[in-house]
């Protein structure tokens, strides 16, 4: 069973906005240095971790568990736009958001 296409828009709507305030997830993980060897890899953690969170709160706002279906859906969309996370972490300022081919798709 494939995610609800409600489900897919609210993952799609989380990464916007991680996407929106990469820089400043940089930032934070600037703040660990040397701690952490990668800032770019420590940012992104954290902010897959934020997506995944919202990701699971949704599911148990609705009294329910993912599958490992939903999951293994859940990681592809995180990395088809991996790509997009990084290249905004990379700038100084937010820019408007870019949909990647894949992000258009529509699942019901």
């Amino acid at each position: 069973m494939a995610i609800s296409k409600y489900t897919r828009e609210f993952i799609d709507s989380q990464i916007d906005y991680y996407i929106s305030e990469a820089s400043s997830y940089r930032q934070i993980a600037e703040e660990y240095v040397p701690e952490v060897e990668s800032v770019h890899d420590t940012a992104f953690g954290i902010i897959a971790g934020c997506v995944y969170t919202g990701f699971i709160q949704l599911y148990t706002n609705q009294r329910q568990s993912p599958s490992l279906e939903d999951i293994q859906e859940f990681n592809r969309i995180l990395k088809d736009r991996a790509p997009l996370i990084k290249k905004a972490m990379m700038e100084k300022e937010p820019k408007a958001i870019t949909k990647t081919k894949s992000h258009n798709k529509k699942n019901d």
